[in-house]
C-alpha cells in the first residue's frame, strides 16, 4: 500500500514519474492527487469548441466530421480532420506520409474522441497541429484505456504537450488503487456541522466521482481544506501579534485630540465617530492594534487616521505615516498641517501651546532639510512624521514611535512595513488604510491578519460623479464634445485632469502594450497615449489658451511638488498626468477628468482615479475615452465602471476579471500554486465558515499541538514566505 508521502516512482514507475516531475514538479502521491481535474467531461457531452482560446493547451471531446488527405506535387501529404460539437468546428492537421495515413485510418467520420494540443490559428480557422488523441469507441474508450475511463465522467486534467490528460488519469488510477486510507485532520463533529466528506472519500471522488454531485461535494471538502489552512495560518499570526506586549496609548483629556475636535469646521460622520472610538480603545490596549481601515474614495479616512495619530501624540509617542509616493506624502503633510492649523506649529510663531509638529521626510529632500527632518524625528520634536520609503532607512530614528499608519498597503511589501515597526522599542500599533474597496473574502484572506473596519458613508458636501464612456474612434464628435466640456468647466472657474497610461518613451519600450485599432476594416497598431505627446497636442489644439501642466514620475520631486502646489492654488487649469494622481490627491476645485485609453486601466484603478474629482461642492464628470470596439471585453469593463459608483461592487468585478491567483498569491515567486480550488467569490460563505472555525481552534490550541494533522496541513499549504505574501495585495 502507498501513503500520500510515497514517492511517485514507487507507484507509477520511473518513466512516468520522471515525466510528471519534469512537467509539474510532482514527486509524491500527494503531489499527483493534488493535481485536480480542470473539469469533468461527460461521455455523451461534447466540448464547446467556440470557447477555445488561441495558444491555449486544451483537451476537448468532439466528433469527427471529415478526414481529407491533401497531396501536393513534390511535397509532403497533409491530413486535415474536421471535428465538431454540433455548433462550432476545429481543424486537426497532420503532416508526413506515415502519420497522415495511419491517422486517417483511425479518425473515421462519426467517431468520437478526446483531442489534446495547442490551439493555433491559420486562415482564421482554429486548429490543432499533430494533436494527441484518444478515441472513445461507442460507449467504451480505446481498449488500452478502458479501465482508466470506466466511469461515465471523464476527468480532464491540466496537461502539457509532453504529458497528456490520459497519462495523468492512468497515473492517478494506479495511485488510488494502492493508496491506504487517508487520515482526516477534521473531527467527525466538524465535518457533520458543515456537511463535508471525509478526506479519503473526497480525494478519491475528486478523480473518480460517481456523478457530478459527488464531484462537487469532493471539490467543496478540498476547497474547505485550503480555506481552513490559510485561515489557521492567519489566525496564528493574529494570536501571536495580540500576545506581544505594546505600550498603551490612551486618550488624554484636554490634549491635542480634544483641541483638534473643537476646531473642526465640520461634523464627523457616524462612521468616522464609531471607528474613531474603536481605534481609541485599541490604542489604549496593552497589545498592538493591527487594523485595516478601508473606505470609499473621499470617505474621510485621513481624518480618522489623524485623530488616532493625535491620540498617540497625546500619550507622549510619535506617529509615522507611510505613503507610497512622494506626491502623496507631500499631499498628506500639507493636508495634515492645514487641518491642524496652529496645532501643527509647535515652537513657531502663532503656534498653539498644545501644538505638535508635522515633518515631511522623503528621499529627495535637500541635504539641509533632510538633516533637520531627521533631527526632529529622532528628538521627538515632530509628533507626526510623514514620508515615503525614506522612513524605513536604517539611519532614520524616532524618539518613541507609537503608531504606524500605512496608506495604500498594496503598494508596500511586508518587509518595508516590518522595518518601520522595528524602529520602536516595543511593537507599535499599526493602522493600514486603503481606498481600494476590498471584497469581504479578499479582506478575510489577503488581509486576514488584520481586523477590518469600513467607512461607507461619504461626508456631507461630496457632489455626485457622472461617468460616461467616449468611443473616440466610433464617434469622434463625442471626443470633440469631451474637450468642449473641459473648456466649459475651466470657464466656470473649475479645473480638470487628463490621465494618460504612459509618460512617453521610445515606442520600442512598450511593444507588448501596443493597441490594435480597427478603422474601416483595417487594423493599425499604436502605442498607448503618453503625457509628453498629448500635452502639446492639446495645447495647440482643442485646449489652446488654457493653462496646462504635466505631472508624472520622471519629473524631479521639486517639479512635482511645485506643480501640485500650483494646481491646488488654481494657477493651473488642466493637469495632464499619469496615474501618479491615483490616490490621495485632493483638489476640491477639480470637477472633470478625461482618462485616455481608459481600457488600459483596471476597474479599481479607474474608480480610484475618478475619486480625484467631485471632492468639493460641484458635481464631477469622468470621461472614459477609448478606441476599444463596442463588443470588446474592455468596453464591457468600462461600461461597468460608468454604470455604478459603488466601489465594492466594482471591486468584486475586478476580482472576477483578474486571475484569482494574483489576489491569493502562490503562483507567486515562481512556484506551483497550492490554493487550487478556492475561489474568492464563489466560496465566500465557505471562507467565512473556515475563518470562524480557525479562530476557535487557534484560541483553544494556538500552536496546533493537539492537532498534528492540521498543523501539517498548514505547513504544506502556507509556508512562512506565503504567509507573508498573504499580508500583501
Amino acid at each position: 500500500m502507498a501513503t500520500l508521502s510515497t514517492p511517485l516512482v514507487d507507484v507509477v514507475g520511473g518513466r512516468t514519474a520522471t515525466a510528471l516531475d519534469k512537467a509539474f514538479e510532482m514527486r509524491t502521491v500527494r503531489d499527483l492527487l493534488a493535481h485536480y481535474p480542470r473539469r469533468m467531461a461527460e461521455r455523451g457531452e461534447l466540448t464547446e469548441l467556440s470557447s477555445l482560446q488561441v495558444d491555449e493547451e486544451v483537451t476537448v471531446v468532439a466528433d469527427v466530421l471529415s478526414a481529407t488527405v491533401h497531396n501536393r506535387p513534390g511535397g509532403q501529404p497533409r491530413l486535415e480532420v474536421v471535428v465538431g460539437d454540433g455548433r462550432a468546428r476545429l481543424h486537426l492537421v497532420f503532416f508526413g506520409k506515415k502519420g497522415v495515413y495511419a491517422n486517417k485510418n483511425q479518425l473515421q467520420p462519426g467517431s468520437r474522441g478526446l483531442f489534446s494540443g495547442k490551439v493555433g490559428l491559420f486562415n482564421t480557422k482554429r486548429q490543432l497541429v499533430h494533436p494527441d488523441y484518444l478515441l472513445l469507441r461507442g460507449d467504451i474508450p480505446d481498449e488500452l484505456e478502458a479501465d482508466v475511463y470506466a466511469g461515465r465522467l471523464i476527468p480532464v486534467y491540466p496537461a502539457t504537450q509532453a504529458v497528456r490528460t490520459w497519462t495523468i488519469s492512468r497515473a492517478v488510477q494506479q495511485a488510488l488503487a494502492m493508496l491506504d486510507l487517508v487520515p482526516d485532520p477534521l473531527t467527525a463533529e466538524l465535518r457533520g456541522r458543515h456537511k463535508l466528506l471525509s478526506s479519503d472519500t473526497a480525494l478519491r471522488a475528486m478523480h473518480q466521482p460517481d456523478d457530478y454531485g459527488h464531484w462537487q461535494a469532493a471539490r467543496k471538502r478540498l476547497a474547505w481544506d485550503e480555506a481552513l489552512g490559510v485561515q489557521l495560518a492567519l489566525a496564528q499570526r493574529r494570536f501571536a501579534s495580540s500576545a506581544n506586549p505594546a505600550t498603551p496609548r490612551p486618550a488624554r483629556s484636554g490634549g491635542l485630540l480634544d483641541a483638534f475636535d473643537a476646531q473642526l469646521p465640520f461634523t464627523l460622520t457616524t462612521g468616522q465617530r464609531e471607528i474613531g472610538d474603536l481605534l481609541g480603545r485599541e490604542l489604549a490596549a496593552p497589545h498592538p492594534m493591527h487594523r485595516l481601515l478601508q473606505g470609499e474614495v473621499g470617505s474621510g479616512k485621513t481624518i480618522v487616521a489623524l485623530r488616532a495619530m493625535l491620540q498617540a501624540v497625546d500619550s507622549g509617542a510619535q506617529a509615522a505615516l507611510l505613503a507610497p509616493t512622494e506626491v502623496l506624502a507631500a499631499q498628506h503633510a500639507r493636508t495634515i498641517e492645514s487641518l491642524l492649523g496652529p496645532l501643527a506649529q509647535r515652537g513657531r510663531l502663532g503656534g498653539s501651546d498644545a501644538a505638535t509638529r508635522v515633518t515631511l521626510l522623503t528621499g529627495s529632500l535637500p541635504t539641509a532639510a533632510r538633516r533637520a527632518a531627521l533631527l526632529e524625528a529622532a528628538s521627538g520634536e515632530a509628533g507626526i512624521v510623514v514620508g515615503t520609503h525614506a522612513l524605513i532607512q536604517e539611519h532614520v530614528q524616532f524618539a518613541e514611535l507609537g503608531l504606524v499608519v500605512v496608506d495604500e498597503q498594496h503598494r508596500f511589501g511586508v518587509e518595508q512595513r516590518d522595518a518601520l515597526r522595528s524602529k520602536a522599542e516595543q511593537p507599535p500599533h499599526v493602522l493600514v488604510m486603503t481606498a481600494t474597496p476590498i471584497p469581504r473574502t479578499v479582506a478575510m484572506t489577503v488581509f486576514g491578519d488584520l481586523e477590518t473596519s469600513t467607512l461607507s458613508e461619504l461626508p456631507a458636501g461630496r457632489a455626485p460623479i457622472t461617468t460616461s464612456v467616449v468611443p473616440a474612434r466610433e464617434k469622434p464628435a463625442w471626443l470633440e464634445r469631451a474637450w468642449s466640456r473641459i473648456r466649459e468647466e475651466v470657464a466656470a472657474g473649475r479645473q480638470a485632469y487628463i490621465v494618460c497610461p504612459r509618460i512617453g518613451v521610445d515606442v520600442s519600450d512598450c511593444e507588448a502594450d501596443m493597441i490594435d485599432v480597427v478603422d474601416d476594416g483595417e487594423t493599425e497598431r499604436r502605442p498607448p497615449l503618453a503625457v509628453v505627446d498629448i500635452l502639446p497636442m492639446l495645447a495647440d489644439g482643442p485646449l489652446h489658451g488654457l493653462r496646462l501642466a504635466p505631472l508624472h514620475g520622471r519629473l524631479t520631486p521639486e517639479e512635482k511638488d511645485r506643480t501640485m502646489t500650483e494646481f491646488a492654488a488654481g494657477r493651473i487649469d488642466v493637469l495632464v498626468a499619469t496615474t501618479v494622481i491615483e490616490v490621495g490627491v485632493d483638489v476640491p476645485n477639480a470637477t472633470v477628468m478625461a482618462v485616455l485609453d481608459a481600457d488600459r486601466f483596471g476597474v479599481s484603478q479607474l474608480h480610484q482615479l475618478r475619486g480625484r474629482i467631485g471632492r468639493g461642492g460641484h458635481a464631477g464628470l469622468c470621461l472614459l475615452v477609448t478606441d476599444a470596439r463596442a463588443d470588446a471585453p474592455a468596453r464591457e469593463r468600462l461600461d461597468a465602471v460608468a454604470a455604478t459608483t459603488d466601489g465594492f461592487e466594482l471591486a468584486r468585478l475586478d476580482v472576477e476579471q483578474r486571475r484569482e491567483g494574483d489576489v491569493l498569491g502562490a503562483a507567486q515567486s515562481g512556484r506551483r500554486r497550492r490554493l487550487r480550488l478556492l475561489s474568492l467569490l464563489r466560496d465566500e460563505d465557505l471562507i467565512a465558515s473556515a475563518r470562524a472555525e480557525a479562530v476557535d481552534i487557534v484560541a483553544a490550541d494556538p500552536t496546533l499541538a493537539s492537532h498534528p494533522l492540521l498543523a501539517a496541513q498548514v505547513a504544506a499549504l502556507v509556508d512562512d514566505e506565503q504567509a507573508e505574501f498573504l499580508e500583501k495585495t
